[in-house]
């Protein structure tokens, strides 16, 4: 199971969320989010993949945005086509595709996006692109049938460990676990003891 903490933009919080360890570390450079990245962002050990979450983003900006911080890894997570994805797949960057869920989605849609990215990402659907502190309905991940793994995101907390723990026993491809705002205080930023009880308890109970 591997984790991602998205949403970090404050220098001294990101090199304390790097301190444990998470499989990947997002930056949103969506203008328009609370949680933007205005400036320089830390380097750390390469076992965390940097990522970069972009909403309708062009590829300039991207690339632009990747050489800048050295982002090993692209979240895209607006209405990005499958030959966009693959655009940015072939420049040896990973692709994680975020589609957001509500109960109409189509999961047909899937299909098309299975060879030009790495993974999908799955949140919940709202006027914003994210960190809106919402879950969706998982039970609507039963019609997921792709072999292609997936993160699930959208409100998870440290109230949604026993749900997730039933999420897993569903058999689905699940990839990780995407968290965000549920782990902040009233300045967006991380809160350190929280995250680290949250990955602490999934992992124990996983490889337990």
């Amino acid at each position: 199971m591997k984790f991602k903490i998205c949403g970090l933009f404050d220098y001294k919080n990101i090199q304390q969320v790097a301190e444990l360890n998470p499989d990947y570390i997002g930056h949103i450079f969506w203008e328009k989010s609370v949680r933007y990245v205005k400036t320089k962002t830390p380097n750390f050990k390469s076992e965390i993949k940097k990522t970069g979450v972009f909403f309708n983003s062009n590829f300039d900006v991207i690339n632009d945005k990747v050489s800048k911080h050295n982002l090993a890894c692209v979240q895209l997570h607006g209405d990005e086509s499958p030959e966009f994805c693959k655009k940015i797949l072939d420049s040896g960057i990973q692709v994680i595709k975020s589609f957001r869920i509500d109960d109409k989605f189509d999961f047909g849609v899937l299909k098309n996006y299975e060879d030009y990215c790495d993974m999908f990402l799955f949140d919940s659907k709202s006027e914003l692109p994210g960190g809106t502190g919402i879950s969706f309905n998982w039970e609507n991940l039963k019609k997921y049938n792709l072999k292609k793994g997936f993160f699930i995101s959208g409100g998870i907390g440290l109230h949604s460990i026993d749900s997730l723990f039933d999420l897993l026993k569903m058999g689905l491809p699940i990839y990780g676990i995407d968290i965000n705002s549920k782990f902040e205080d009233d300045n967006y930023l991380k809160k350190i003891d929280e995250l680290k009880t949250f990955i602490e308890t999934i992992k124990n109970e996983i490889y337990s």
